[in-house]
């Protein structure tokens, strides 16, 4: 098994037989994630096995603002008082049900983290956000760092600071 993560092509990635147990992302990969990449909605990434041509697992990058106000206190008094300021939305993410328990999401989890960090050296980034669809994905979110907002305890943030210390 060979494990690589690519952008989504949907001439080459078979998404059909993706089901991660969640009707939301289930739908929306097999649907819309193609019409998202290209309108440049999002950026959908993929996790292959070599061996397949069936989808692991999946996630979505895109630019997003946020307001200075829905961050932790003591993050945004060192920010300057812009209204809304630059972030990276990690939109959704997703592991097939037949994949889960091989700490892929994780493996998504840095991929989309290590991209974002990239990135917002050339398109600036405050944070990535990522919105949690239920406790589950909150907990899965906090475990690595992230911190949720003043007001929505479901979307959640990683500052691009903390983001470079891990790599």
């Amino acid at each position: 098994m060979v494990l690589t993560i690519e952008p989504f092509n949907k001439q080459k990635h078979d998404r059909s037989r993706f089901c991660c147990g969640q009707d939301s992302l289930d739908h929306y990969f097999r649907k819309q994630a193609s019409q998202d990449l290209k309108k440049h909605i999002s950026s959908v990434f993929v996790l292959m096995d070599d061996s397949q041509t069936s989808v692991l697992a999946y996630y979505t990058l895109s630019a997003y603002t946020i307001d200075i106000s829905s961050l932790d206190t003591a993050l945004a008094k060192r920010l300057p008082r812009y209204p809304q300021l630059p972030t990276t939305l990690l939109g959704r993410l997703a592991v097939d049900q037949q994949q889960q328990g091989q700490r892929f999401g994780e493996l998504m989890l840095v991929d989309a983290l290590k991209r974002a960090l990239i990135t917002s050296q050339q398109v600036a980034s405050l944070a990535v956000v990522a919105e949690a669809l239920n406790e589950r994905a909150v907990n899965f979110y906090t475990k690595y760092g992230f911190h949720p907002f003043r007001h929505h305890p479901m979307k959640l943030y990683l500052p691009m600071k903390s983001i470079a210390a891990l790599f």
